[in-house]
């Protein structure tokens, strides 16, 4: 048993169980119809209903219908319009119950007649041998071809022929040809299913020398990575050349490019890409012709425009490129410092990714035109702040990448002064995201005025509360622009400026939202009068991030505590300046409020409650009670003259220690009443002071009783209206007193009295204690005449010398129109009229002129007054008796 060869896997080992034939040949014209025949050995045995067998075809893998049986062993099988240039056909029969086996098989070969043969070229090297000539074939015909050249002279006699199968260019030895004689060529070509053949080309051998094949030598990218300098060489003189170059990247065609020759040997390519593999190549093209089709041109000469072959390639990898065009810039400029400098935020826009090759590094802004002075900032930013010095009046900022620099720009710090442009509309998209921009320059102004000639635009804007700018530089033609990437909800605040040559126009602003939306907050109120049924309420601007949308009114609502009331509410106009006085019932009030924007109304802000203010009235009563029985007690208290002498004590208590002495009054001093020479009353407003002292002389005992003699005065007291001087009988009063041996100081006489209690003005002004003994609220008379005549006893009726007290009752009375003066014995006493109010029964005291001469009108009780001197400047001690004094008038 023979061996079976091995078969890849994908393939079958079958035996023929028949063949295939297909109409009109297996060699067939591409788009015609096949007719194909499938022919078993022999039929198949019948068997019951369960079994079957079929025999199908497969194109190239695809089922064919059978299209007629013409008996048990052959299936007609047809096909259209087959386009396959070489199909495969496969015969197959399957049974039942078994895999389909098959037939046999065949391969079909598709072709297409040749395409005439079309831009036929000639041309040969200077210093070659050969003609090289070549034409276009046309389309592929699948099928073996061949092609005949023929190579006449003008007479149509056959100088050459040649035959090549399959190719598109021949070779014609040069010899065999003359220089200066004109040829003309022919190509047929032909294969299974035609032939086809091209147009005479008239040949003429001078004209179709090409130059040399060039050779580069050099390729260089400059500082720019989008251009490459070629350096290259031929053998041929370059002065009628001209060179070319063509291009193409690894994933690329060719691209030619005319380039430009920079110099002999040297030629810059432009419009590179950087960081790019190229390869280059390149040749040189003369004017002469030496092809001409006999159809267009058969009597014309044999010129033309030849060129070179290209040349080898070489290959080069372009550099990155830096950065070409500025920067677009703009600027924030702060408040002047007290050194004058000024702080400067400069932002910029990132240079275009298709400007410039690697990665931005850096970026400088220069200070001043001469950039002697520069500030870094990192390559991640957009913006960077700068201090600019008062002297600085220009700034430039420049991109720095690892293949160059952009060119600085000049970042506008000028004001112009003028206005700008003005913003027409500022509308809300559709979408809520964006917002539409519209501007134009007021009135008749023209772009172009005495502000400058406009430069660019810049619209900037941000929202508030601020967050980061956001701006963009447009164009000086462009008068509209659309904002997107808003947030709803937000506001935006928007400003447009124009800069010009002279510097930047003021701005013109805006404030917008992509779309409003509800209050997320109510705002919070607080009530500051409630009165009845009427009530000033007051509520805080919501922030800005919570109004969502312009606010276009409040709404206050408004109950009482009583939850079965009715809630009211009042609609209030955003121009109230966030107060409002409302009309409300009576009782405790449960206050909210709204705000509400163009989208709605939002929610409730927090709830207060609020009760109108008691009545002050029954307040102020209280209070006035209060004093008034306070006022009463303090009144009460005064009139009681113990409660007043504990208080006085105590404050003197209370008081420092000068605040309680005695100290001596010259009112009270006997010496200036005797001293004073006219004898006359001082005047109400007179001041006592001290008489000129005079030399002191030492008299004897005997002498001294001879110059102050006892005076004995009798003075009759008479009752008034019933009521007693004093309060013990009339009788006589005697006070004695011992002279003190001192220096110069005013006496202050002591009189030993019963009475009724003086006033407290009288006390005040003495403030001399009574000798006799206090009871619970004092002696009157103690307190009335207790400083006035303290130990002095006098006797007037013998006396020469006339006692003058004129200055002491200025002291103790004051003088009124019902003032009297007693004259007795030389003695003038002053007595003035008074109501004393004390604890005991009044007196009331009237005094009238008395005089030795006339005394019908008077009767006076008899006053002993004895004197007693001794050592000492002053006789100011004495002792005085009383009688009783009548007054007959009365």
């Amino acid at each position: 048993m023979g061996s079976c060869p091995l078969l890849p896997a994908h393939c079958q080992h079958f035996n023929g169980l028949g063949h295939l034939t297909v109409e009109p040949a297996s060699l067939f014209l591409m788009g015609s119809n096949l007719t194909v025949y499938c022919n078993i050995t022999a039929c198949q045995p019948r068997c019951s209903y369960v079994c079957w067998s079929k025999i199908f075809l497969e194109l190239n893998g695809e089922t064919v219908d059978p299209w007629k049986k013409v008996s048990c062993t052959t299936i007609i099988f047809k096909l259209f319009n087959v386009r396959v240039a070489q199909p495969s056909l496969l015969c197959k029969l399957q049974q039942s119950g078994q895999r389909p086996q098959i037939v046999n098989g065949l391969d079909l070969q598709g072709g297409l007649p040749p395409d005439k043969p079309e831009n036929t070229t000639c041309e040969t090297l200077r210093s070659s041998d050969l003609i090289n000539c070549s034409w276009e074939r046309g389309q592929q015909t699948h099928v073996p071809t061949a092609y005949n050249v023929s190579v006449n002279r003008e007479n149509g006699t056959q100088l050459l022929f040649d035959q090549i199968q399959d190719a598109g260019e021949i070779t014609i030895p040069r010899a065999a040809m003359e220089e200066n004689t004109k040829y003309q060529l022919i190509i047929t070509a032909y294969n299974h299913f035609g032939a086809s053949r091209s147009d005479p080309v008239i040949l003429c051998v001078k004209d179709i020398v090409i130059p040399e094949t060039p050779r580069i030598k050099l390729i260089k990218f400059g500082n720019n990575s989008s251009a490459a300098v070629l350096q290259w060489e031929t053998t041929d003189p370059s002065e009628h050349l001209r060179s070319s170059v063509r291009l193409r990247t690894d994933d690329g065609s060719w691209e030619v490019r005319k380039g430009t020759e920079l110099s002999e040997g040297l030629i810059q390519v432009d419009d590179l890409k950087p960081l790019t593999e190229y390869e280059f190549q390149m040749r040189t093209c003369n004017s002469t012709s030496g092809l001409t089709h006999t159809s267009t041109a058969r009597s014309a000469a044999c010129k033309g425009s030849l060129c070179s072959k290209w040349s080898p390639s070489v290959r080069g990898r372009s550099p990155g490129k830096g950065p070409s065009q500025q920067l677009r810039v703009w600027r924030i400029v702060g408040h002047l410092e007290t050194n004058g400098s000024r702080m400067v935020k400069v932002f910029w826009k990132p240079p275009p990714p298709e400007d410039y090759s690697g990665e931005v590094q850096q970026y400088k802004i220069f200070l001043g035109n001469d950039q002697k002075q520069e500030q870094t900032c990192r390559a991640v930013l957009s913006h960077c702040s700068v201090e600019v010095p008062a002297e600085v009046q220009a700034l430039s900022i420049s991109a720095v990448t690892s293949y160059g620099a952009s060119p600085p720009a000049e970042v506008p710090l000028r004001r112009s002064g003028d206005f700008g442009p003005v913003l027409r509309e500022l509308a809300p998209a559709a979408n809520g995201s964006a917002v539409f921009v519209s501007w134009s320059w007021p009135g008749n102004k023209h772009r172009s005025t005495s502000g400058g000639e406009p430069l660019h635009y810049v619209l900037e804007w941000t929202s508030v509360p601020a967050a980061e700018l956001q701006w963009k530089q447009l164009n000086k033609e462009q008068n509209s622009m659309s904002i997107t990437g808003l947030t709803a909800g937000v506001r935006y605040s928007i400003s447009l400026y124009a800069v010009t040559t002279r510097g930047i126009s003021a701005p013109s602003s805006g404030l917008i939202y992509s779309k409003e939306q509800k209050p997320v907050s109510g705002p919070s109120m607080s009530v500051l009068v409630h009165e009845d049924r009427r009530i000033l309420i007051q509520w805080d601007e919501l922030p800005v991030d919570q109004q969502r949308g312009f606010i276009t009114n409040y709404t206050i609502y408004l109950q009482t505590l009583d939850s079965s009331s009715t809630e009211l509410s009042a609609t209030v106009s955003v121009s109230d300046h966030r107060q409002k006085w409302l009309d409300c019932p009576e009782g405790a009030l449960a206050l909210q409020l709204t705000a509400s924007t163009s989208a709605g109304e939002g929610p409730r802000g927090s709830q207060i409650s609020s009760q109108a203010a008691a009545p002050a009235v029954d307040l102020v009563i209280v209070i006035v009670f209060i004093i008034s029985i306070f006022i009463a007690i303090i009144a009460n208290l005064m009139c009681w003259s113990c409660v007043r002498q504990r208080i006085k004590q105590k404050c003197i208590s209370w008081g420092p220690a000068w605040f309680d002495g005695k100290l001596p009054k010259p009112g009270n001093s006997i010496a200036i009443r005797l001293l004073e020479q006219d004898g006359g009353e001082p005047g109400f407003s007179s001041t006592y002071s001290d008489p000129p002292l005079s030399p002191i002389s030492l008299i004897s005992q005997e002498e001294r009783d001879d110059t102050y003699p006892n005076v004995h005065v009798e003075i009759s007291q008479v009752r008034s209206a019933g009521t007693p001087l004093l309060m013990s009988d009339p009788g006589t009063m005697l006070a004695d007193s011992q002279l003190e041996h001192s220096s110069y100081k005013p006496q202050i006489s002591t009189l030993a009295l019963q009475g009724e209690e003086v006033m407290e003005t009288e006390e005040e002004q003495w403030d001399v204690p009574t000798s006799g003994e206090e009871d619970r609220c004092s002696s009157a008379f103690g307190g009335l005449l207790g400083g006035f005549l303290s130990t002095v006893e006098a006797d007037f009726s013998d006396s020469p010398l006339g006692l003058t007290l004129s200055s002491v009752s200025g002291l103790l009375w004051p003088k009124t129109p019902e003032t009297t003066r007693v004259l007795n014995g030389g003695f003038l006493l002053w007595r003035t009229e008074s109501d004393v109010e004390v604890d005991t029964p009044s007196v009331d005291l009237q005094s009238e002129i008395m005089t030795r001469d006339t005394a019908a009108d008077t009767c006076l009780s008899q006053y002993t007054a004895e004197t007693t001197l001794t050592d000492g400047y002053f006789p100011q001690v004495a002792a005085v008796s009383s009688t009783t004094l009548c007054d007959t008038q009365r």
